[in-house]
């Protein structure tokens, strides 16, 4: 018995619950830098045990947007860990920071502090530009393979030496849309993100949409802004370092980032590249079609060699 008169263990755990209650304990979060005197910290989850895999979420929503996918790699043995990119969840709001070079180093910080080895990085949407400037960056001593859904490499933005690309303009009409009114920008992109005109009902239900939006109702509005111009982030480079085994899985119906201008030519640029067009599958397949989309990454993680192409 303690002092308290309770069981040692109920006595620990209500003191550790009043300290956390006084501020004196928080949630899982590291310092990955300071804007004037405040810290920048990174919110994550880290849970189960196992080979490791580290998701990193989309624009605009948070570590939890991967639900359908934890609960599916924790029942497998997997550690699975989560976090909120700066400006996002329960991170930290700065006003800098919003780059790609940036992201990666606070990935990884993140696996720095968990000493994460043999992991599998996981990236939707904004979260696949990690992935890939984290690889070409910091290299694969620590991964084992990589998987991005509707992703954004190898590069967005039109150009001369990029035809495949997306004009300009359209990403200035988006900073544009956000900056006069980013609650009507968010619920006019979220109905794209889940092509709810089609989907709406039976595959996005209203109280699924209503938490994203949400979601991204509490996202920081500078970051909300400042996350449009990172979209543009030529990943050409990063994507040729590449040296471990990637699936790329994307929605042939993706209104956000186009199949065509995106995922359809990372094979031709990734030594081992296994690509997986959901059919019908909007940009958020990771909520619309998650049985599909747990089940080809679930196939690749547990695969010797690469996965079939579909």
């Amino acid at each position: 018995m303690g002092a308290t008169g309770l069981p040692d263990a109920q006595a620990a755990a209500m003191a550790a619950f009043r300290a956390y209650d006084k501020g004196g304990m928080s949630m899982p979060r590291i310092a990955v830098g300071t804007e004037n005197d405040a810290p920048i910290e990174i919110h994550y989850e880290d849970h189960g045990s196992g080979q490791p895999v580290v998701l990193i979420h989309g624009y605009p929503l948070n570590g939890n947007s991967w639900e359908r996918q934890e609960r599916e790699l924790l029942a497998h043995g997997h550690r699975v860990v989560s976090y909120d990119r700066r400006g996002f969840g329960r991170s930290s709001q700065p006003t800098v920071g919003y780059d790609y070079d940036t992201f990666a180093a606070d990935l990884n910080a993140l696996l720095e502090h968990l000493d994460l080895n043999d992991v599998v990085l996981v990236g939707f949407s904004m979260g696949s530009g990690e992935v890939t400037r984290y690889l070409g960056t910091y290299g694969s001593k620590r991964v084992r393979k990589a998987a991005l859904l509707g992703t954004i490499p190898p590069f967005l933005l039109k150009s001369a030496d990029n035809p495949e690309g997306v004009d300009g303009q359209v990403f200035e009409g988006i900073k544009a849309a956000i900056a006069k009114d980013r609650y009507a920008y968010f619920e006019d992109f979220l109905n794209n993100f889940y092509n709810v005109d089609v989907l709406g009902g039976s595959r996005i239900s209203d109280r699924a949409w209503q938490a994203s939006f949400n979601v991204a109702a509490g996202s920081s509005p500078f970051a909300s802004y400042a996350c449009v111009d990172t979209w543009l982030t030529d990943f050409r480079d990063d994507v040729s370092k590449i040296d471990v085994p990637v699936l790329v899985v994307h929605g042939s119906e993706d209104r956000i980032l186009p199949f065509e201008a995106t995922a359809a030519r990372l094979p031709a640029l990734i030594a081992d590249c296994t690509l997986v067009a959901v059919e019908g599958g909007p940009h958020n397949i990771a909520w619309t079609h998650s049985d599909e989309v747990n089940n080809a990454l679930l196939e690749f993680i547990a695969a010797t060699a690469t996965v079939s192409v579909t």
